[in-house]
């Protein structure tokens, strides 16, 4: 699949593509991803427990945790 085709869904190497038959065309249509679970682990530097979200986890600004936590109730 071309590249500009898979930026704008969102599909990455490797994804899962269910794929059908329909009027003589192949559909394929992507997978969505399970959310990945979160755990507590020790951080290596400061040794203070964290949370991971994996390596696909998306990464927050500083300021992007300080919204999130000012509407957090």
């Amino acid at each position: 699949m071309p590249g500009p085709l898979r930026r704008k869904l969102g599909i990455r190497a490797g994804d899962s593509l269910e794929t059908k038959i329909e009027g003589g065309r192949i559909v394929l249509t992507p997978q969505r991803r399970r959310p990945q679970k979160t755990r507590i682990v020790t951080d290596p530097v400061t040794g203070l427990p964290s949370l991971s979200a994996g390596s696909d986890a998306p990464v927050l600004s500083s300021s992007e945790v300080r919204e999130i936590l000012a509407n957090f109730p």
